[in-house]
């Protein structure tokens, strides 16, 4: 049996059978389940899944395919197959028995390892003969027992005379076997090992094949005994028991008693699980130990309600019943002395926890398998009356009983048809009890604390209690009084599903009927809790209006006192039937107007109560945000907006937002997005039915334009009352600046929606008034308008609609805004004196919320056509460094530059120039919170740096006259501010650092716009002389090492120019600043840090190629320290610089010296040659070691000067100074040497 997989062919109506031989095996219980088959429920074998049952049931042929040879082997014993029961029954019965005797004495046997497999072997063999002797038994009696004519007198065969006793002999054999094997509640193998099967290989121990041998012959005799009756039609009485007991023994007697000592034994099978599960898993834990018990329970269910409908019988739930009324009484008088004593700890709990399980087991049908159509056998009367000592007041009910018993309650009014008077039942103790809190001290509480926490939890638990399916888990999440909601719930809506209204009535008649003033009077503060569940439960699933105004009628029946100090409560209950209005899209008006009042009078106490009240600004905030909160899901839940809606959104909200701190003005605004996304969308919905084709296009007008015509009552209000305040609060900082531009950008939005609910003052631009106010006014913070402009820049609809309006600039002043956002992305606060970010470093100076704001913006900004056409044709990629506003400006400022270069006609340069400007605005503005007292590095280097940047990339668009004069306000703000121009003050470092880094921006750029002014400005060229003169000085090292010098930024400016013209333009004033300001002896004392100034201009001439005209300019310094400065330094720079000029000057002239040179030495000579004849001499034979022709280009000079100096003193010849002469002409070859003579010879 065990190794033949079922293939159950389920039998149909009509009765067709599949006669296949696998089908056919006598079927036996097996809770060796194979899966693989399609999950059934029952294993293939079973009595169940093979049809055993519906072949009973219909009176056919138990195994139409067995048993059909002549002879057949039971017991090993060969038997005739027609005759066998009837001339050996009494034989056949015995060694049944003796085999039952085998199977026991293998329980005897040592389990171990090694004979598990011979164990099982055996006792499967034993099982296997057992069951099919009452097989064949089931068989004989169909196909062979012949009913005998008793009053018949004809002479019969011996054969014919004993098959007439086989009935009768069948009962007490039958009788004796069941004495035999015992209850199976008595059965030493009866533990929870032997239900177990967990073993896949399928080797069983005896012990299982005991009880399942057991089982088979407590079910197989009730199916001899019906059958043996439905055969026969008459009563069989039993012979060898006939005397030994009150009562005749009959085949009905035996088949009801053995019905209910089965029951019994199941009921007692039950009681050993029921007392090892805790309450609150009763429901989610198996009632069977195993799958054989649940089939039985099965079978006896269909075969007694069977049994029930065609003959006199009871039914399986009065067979239940009877049994478990006895164990309720507790009472020891039993019947029979053979029924088992059954005694349980909790006899209530057991009751309601079998018959919630046994109900679930009306769902499988003849062939096992669950149908959840089928009609379902009710037992409310015996749970009628078990629920009434449920709740018993003469005894104390503990609140975890309860929950077990109506969570069974609740599980029955899910299989079987409503009642009303489960309903009645439970009402009659809860309405006494409303006050109670209904918890268990042990279990941490779920329900009423978290479902009182707002309206929309209150109507979540509502809900709940409404859903068909409830949680498993419900013992342990809700309190009793909740599931009788869940109850009461699923009774009400069953019963008017199928009876109509009437039982609504009668529910609401009982319910209503316990509430009055007096009742109402004695609610505490959980009993008011417990009045808004049930009556919120009872509107959503009857009629929510008349439940509605029944509840407001009974809240004015509360104590004045209890009102105050359980308002909030009470609004949070207003506002839960306000909701559920809402979601069953009901007019509000009747709720709203006394609501919105109550919210009104609030929010005015709320207004003028002091700070210092914190108790009382408290406890009002918190009924004003129930009624925020619960209006906001009104607005969110509203399938269409009434005239009452506007109602909600009164001037209460004018006062309260005048009230409110920063945290509150947080939630007031989070309410106002809300509304307004929703207003928006129902606008949207509104008209896409607008625009759909419909037969009846008036009528669907007509009702659209009233819908329209209440959103715009909406929104005006929201504009009226809530708008206002945020233009008011527009560069406070009492507004968080992220909700401020979130509304703000929200009612910009409506304004394009529904632009003529918008004030008066905003028409007939709305949306650009908005768009001016939030996003192009200088003085709002940028954290608001970054935020701002990112929100209507998403909108591809708005921008492409103010893009293509032609009434403003939309796309230049949303640049300029950005423009702005990023210059200012250090500054916190335009208005408050604290106004710059902590310094701690660059990166994490800008809050990251902003910086993430400033990215988007940018991103968004970059999508613009009029900046794509910047880029475009500018020819720049931009794509990557959107993600770096800094970079992304950088970059803008480039392209602008490089679009207006590549501009040919004068009509375009003109519009961009103007372009342009309208681009930068204000930008010294912007700029100038950096500029003050508090020294902020980051944001000196950000501004010193993007100016420097501005000031390069556009100096074409700064050389037109339009724009010199913003650039005249830049280097003037920036490089040359009063406090520059103080040479004895001190800069502050980070705005030295920020100028040095920035400085050959701003030199290379205002050479350009020199070098390409339109007009010759002298003031232009004074500015750049003055920035040279102020800079050169300030950045000279301390030490004056030519090294030092190579990150000059004046240098620095020379080294990154690209172009030819602006170096020598540049260079050409920073040497006339050198001659002029660094070079100049006040009297004979020589200029400061001359040493430093002497190895900058060492360092210029060895960076860049040297002109004549800077050796000219220059050249006379230089000799000038060498004669008159006797520092070791500075006659060694000086001569260096010597050096490279004459080197310098060599490059240019080919063999004859420059005549500038030579000039610059002859009037050296002239100016020094007399007095410092030595100096001058010494320095002119460095010159000479250099360059011999300009030496000998001077000698007339120097001959001249001799003479003359000579004249001068009076004195004849001065041999020391014609020595040192003379030593000069010695290194100047054969020239020297004839000057030399003609000296000797000059007798003068």
């Amino acid at each position: 049996m065990e190794n033949c997989s079922a293939a159950s062919t389920f039998l149909t109506d009509s009765l067709e059978l599949e006669l296949g031989t696998e089908w056919c095996k006598p079927p036996y219980f097996s809770c060796a389940v194979d899966n693989r088959g399609g999950g059934k429920h029952f294993s293939g074998e079973s009595y169940l899944c093979s049809g055993a049952l519906k072949r009973l049931i219909l009176n056919l042929d138990p195994l139409p395919t067995n048993f059909e040879e002549d002879t057949l082997e039971i017991f090993g014993i060969q038997w005739v197959t027609e005759t066998a029961l009837v001339n050996s029954s009494r034989e056949l019965f015995h060694l049944f028995r003796q085999q039952l005797y085998n199977l026991e004495t293998l329980l005897q046997s040592s389990c171990d390892f090694g004979k598990v497999s011979t164990l099982h072997c055996k006792a499967d063999n034993i099982r296997q003969q057992c069951v099919l002797f009452l097989h064949y038994v089931k068989v004989f009696i169909f196909r062979y027992l012949k009913v005998q004519n008793a009053e018949s007198h004809v002479p019969v065969h011996p054969y014919e005379a004993l098959e007439a006793q086989l009935p009768s002999v069948l009962i007490d054999e039958l009788h004796g076997l069941l004495l035999y094997i015992g209850h199976l509640s008595e059965l030493p193998s009866v533990n929870i090992g032997a239900f177990v099967n967990q073993n896949q290989i399928k080797l069983f121990p005896p012990s299982w094949h005991l009880l399942h041998l057991h089982l088979d012959i407590h079910w197989l005799v009730l199916e001899i005994l019906y059958m043996l009756g439905e055969k026969l039609k008459q009563v069989v009485y039993g012979h060898q028991f006939m005397n030994l007991a009150s009562d005749n023994l009959t085949n009905i007697s035996l088949f009801e008693e053995h019905c209910e000592t089965l029951l019994c034994d199941l009921i007692s099978l039950s009681l050993n699980r029921y007392d090892k599960v805790r309450s609150s898993e009763s429901l989610m834990s198996d009632q069977c130990p195993c799958l054989c018990i649940k089939e039985l329970w099965v079978l006896l269910i269909h075969l007694l309600d069977h049994r029930s409908k065609w003959f006199v019988s009871e039914s399986f739930w009065n067979w239940l019943n009877k049994l478990l009324k006895t164990l309720l009484e507790k009472s020891s008088d039993r019947r029979r002395s053979s029924m088992p004593v059954i005694q349980s700890r909790d006899p209530l709990g057991f009751s309601w926890w079998i018959i919630t399980h046994v109900a679930s087991f009306y769902k499988f049908d003849r062939h096992g398998v669950p149908d959840e159509m089928r009609k379902v056998e009710s037992n409310w009367n015996f749970v009628e009356e078990l629920l009434k000592k449920s709740i018993s007041v003469q005894g104390v009910i503990l609140e975890e009983q309860l929950r077990m018993y109506l969570h069974c309650c609740l599980t029955l009014c899910d299989f079987w048809e409503p009642n009303i008077a489960i309903v009645t039942i439970l009402w009659e103790y809860y309405s006494k009890n409303l006050n109670s809190s209904f918890s268990i001290s042990w279990l941490p509480f779920k329900g009423l604390a978290n479902t009182m926490k707002s309206p929309l939890s209150m109507l979540e638990m509502v809900k709940t209690c409404c859903c068909d399916k409830q949680d498993q888990e419900l013992y342990k999440s809700s309190s009793s009084y909740t599931i009788f909601l869940c109850i009461l719930a699923k009774v009400v809506k069953k019963a008017m599903k199928s009876n109509g209204p009437h039982p609504w009535k009668q529910v609401k008649g009982r319910i209503y009927s316990k509430f009055h003033q007096k009742r109402m009077e004695e609610l505490t503060e959980v009993g008011l809790q417990n009045f808004f569940s049930l009556f919120l439960l009872l509107a959503a699933v009857a009629e929510v209006e008349d439940v509605a105004s029944h509840v407001l009628d009974l809240l004015n029946f509360l104590k004045p006192a209890f009102v105050t100090s359980q308002r909030a409560l009470i609004w949070k209950g207003h506002m839960a039937f306000l909701l559920m209005y809402a979601q069953k899209n009901l007019d509000i008006g009747v709720l709203a107007e006394k609501f919105s009042c109550a919210f009104r009078e609030k929010a005015k106490e709320f207004l003028v109560s002091k700070n210092e009240e914190m108790v009382q600004r408290q406890t009002i905030w918190t009924l004003l945000s129930i009624y925020i909160d619960g209006v906001q899901e009104v607005f969110e839940t509203s399938y269409c907006l009434y005239p009452s809606h506007e109602k909600l959104l009164n001037d209460g909200f004018s006062m309260l937002l005048r009230a409110c701190r920063e945290s509150e003005l947080r939630t007031v605004l989070s309410f106002l997005q809300a509304v307004l996304a929703r207003i928006r969308s129902m606008h949207q919905q509104l008209c896409q039915e607008l625009q759909r084709d419909n037969v009846d296009l008036f009528v669907v007008q007509s009702s659209l334009s009233a819908k329209e015509r209440h959103l715009a009552a909406v929104a005006s209000a929201l504009w009226r009352h809530f708008f206002s305040f945020l233009k008011s609060q527009r560069m406070s900082q009492v507004v968080p600046f992220s909700q401020l531009a979130d509304a703000a950008a929200d009612f910009t939005l409506l304004a394009m929606d529904m632009p003529s609910t918008a004030p008066s003052d905003f028409q007939p631009q709305p949306v650009i008034s908005i768009i001016q106010l939030f996003g192009w006014d200088d003085i709002i913070c940028p954290q608001v308008v970054a935020r701002y402009l990112s929100h209507v820049l998403q909108n591809s609809t708005l921008c492409e609609a103010l893009s293509h309006s032609g009434y403003v600039s939309f796309q230049a002043l949303t640049i300029r805004s950005w423009i702005r956002c990023v210059l200012q992305m250090y500054i916190k606060n335009l208005s408050g004196p604290d106004d710059l970010l902590i310094d701690k470093n660059l990166e994490q100076a800008v809050e990251k919320e902003y910086m993430k704001q400033l990215v988007e913006l940018t991103r968004l900004l970059f999508n613009l056509s009029e900046v794509k056409s910047i880029f475009s044709k500018a020819q720049v990629e931009y794509l990557s460094i959107s993600e770096d506003p800094k970079k992304a400006l950088v970059r803008f400022f480039e392209a602008v530059g490089i679009t207006y270069g590549n501009l040919q006609t004068l009509s375009d340069k003109s519009a961009m120039v103007t372009k342009s400007l309208e681009y930068l605005g204000e930008v010294l503005k912007y700029i100038k919170p950096y500029l003050g007292k508090k020294v902020f590095s980051a944001g000196l280097q950000l501004t010193y740096g993007m100016m420097g940047i501005l000031v390069k990339s556009w100096a074409q668009i700064f050389a037109t006259s339009k724009a010199q004069k913003l650039l005249f306000r830049i280097i003037d703000c920036l490089l040359l501010p009063h406090a520059v121009l103080q040479q004895e003050k001190e800069l502050p470092a980070p705005m030295l650092s920020a100028i040095q880094k920035s400085l050959p921006l701003y030199l290379q750029g205002m050479c350009i716009v020199c070098c390409q002014s339109q007009n010759p400005n002298a003031y232009l060229n004074q500015l750049l002389g003055n920035v040279i003169e102020q800079y050169i000085g300030r950045f000279l090292p301390a030490s004056p090492y030519v090294s030092d010098l190579g990150q000059h930024p004046v240098l620095l400016a020379l080294r990154n120019t690209a172009t030819i013209p602006p170096i020598s333009s540049l260079k050409k004033c920073i040497v006339q600043v050198i001659r002029k300001s660094y070079l100049e002896y006040k009297g004979s004392s020589p200029p400061p840090r001359l040493a430093s100034i002497l190895a900058f201009i060492l360092q210029l001439f060895k960076e860049t190629n040297t002109d004549i005209y800077e050796v000219e300019l220059l050249l006379p310094g230089i000799l000038k320290c060498l004669v008159l400065v006797s520092e070791p330094q500075v006659k060694r720079l000086a001569t260096e610089n010597l050096q490279y000029m004459v080197k310098a000057c060599q490059v240019g002239s080919e063999e004859e010296p420059s005549s500038q040179l030579t000039s610059v030495f002859r009037q050296f000579i002239q100016d020094y040659g007399m007095r410092y004849y030595y100096q001058v001499y010494s320095i002119l034979e460095t010159v000479a070691t250099l360059d011999q022709q300009v030496v000998i280009h001077l000698i007339s000079t120097l001959t001249q000067s001799l003479k003359d100096s000579e004249q001068k003193w009076g004195l004849g010849r001065n041999i020391a100074q014609r020595e040192a002469y003379s030593k000069l002409l010695s290194h100047l070859g054969q020239m020297g040497q004839d000057e030399m003579q003609r000296l000797e010879n000059d007798n003068t």
